[in-house]
């Protein structure tokens, strides 16, 4: 598991655009790294769109933005396509990264539980040393308070 001030473990996880994302293939630059439940719903729909209007902030920050969920890579490419989301999303059928970031938690849904991805967003720094977390994250908002988190690292 992950922890505030630590570096984070390298992982290697499927992505859209046909490829692996390694955390080593992104150093040099700070990393958002958002969770979500799942493509195409109306959250994670709103919180894409929020983090790929204010894209070109976060990339004049230094910072790249990887969306996670365990959407098959598949979906992903479709969500992005639809969103035009100018971002790579990482497919975790296998849950390693979030299970790595402690993000699967109990939930109900029509009073059916399961077991499902609480929507979180984790900042690591150009050297890959978790900076700040956010869990339990509402959307609205969300993408500012980030956005200035990422603005306070150095460049």
């Amino acid at each position: 598991m992950v922890n505030i001030g630590k570096k984070v473990t390298n992982f290697s996880v499927p992505a859209t655009g046909d490829r692996t994302l390694s955390l080593k293939d992104l150093s040099g630059h700070h990393l958002v790294l958002y969770f979500y439940p799942k493509d195409n719903t109306s959250g994670c729909t709103l919180e894409g769109r929020d983090f790929r209007d204010a894209y070109a902030k976060f990339v004049d920050a230094g910072a790249n933005i990887l969306g996670v969920s365990r959407d098959s890579i598949k979906s992903h490419q479709s969500f992005k396509a639809k969103e035009g989301l100018p971002f790579e999303l990482l497919s975790d059928e296998n849950e390693c990264l979030c299970q790595l970031f402690d993000v699967i938690r109990e939930k109900s849904l029509y009073g059916r539980k399961f077991l499902g991805i609480e929507r979180s967003t984790f900042l690591i720094d150009r050297s890959g040393v978790l900076r700040q977390q956010w869990r339990k994250v509402r959307v609205k908002g969300h993408v500012d308070e980030v956005l200035q988190a990422v603005q306070l690292l150095p460049k």
